[in-house]
């Protein structure tokens, strides 16, 4: 069964991958994390997002396209990234996320991968 690991981190958590002191420790507790998931297999895809001033938010209000700079602006903890991981089920899926970096200081949030229906026949026009 596959699902997302949803790694939100805090802007302290941003703060740390370039930081001259900080960002050796940042970075090796997410490479001891993704280097555990690849040597058990779990890993079917997987990204690191730049910060949330990197971001740009597209809605459709009225049928007009809205563009703003950044995420949505009333959190305290932004995405930082994602792993789809391939385990037996949501207890294996939530030993995992427990030991992602960013549930000590933000959260990851479990979420199954939906299963999309095949397409049908196409509707006569």
């Amino acid at each position: 069964m596959q699902f997302m690991l949803i790694l939100n981190e805090t802007a302290e958590d941003f703060a740390q991958r370039n930081h001259p002191e900080h960002a050796q420790t940042y970075w090796g507790g997410w490479t001891a994390f993704i280097g555990a998931m690849a040597q058990a297999g779990v890993i079917v895809k997987g990204d690191g997002l730049q910060g949330p001033h990197a971001a740009t938010t597209l809605r459709v209000r009225d049928g007009k396209r809205v563009v703003e700079d950044g995420p949505f602006a009333d959190t305290k903890e932004q995405l930082g990234g994602y792993f789809v991981i391939e385990v037996p089920d949501l207890d294996a899926a939530l030993d995992w996320a427990e030991r992602a970096p960013s549930a000590r200081t933000a959260s990851v949030e479990v979420r199954p991968i939906l299963k999309m229906p095949a397409p049908g026949p196409t509707p006569p026009a």
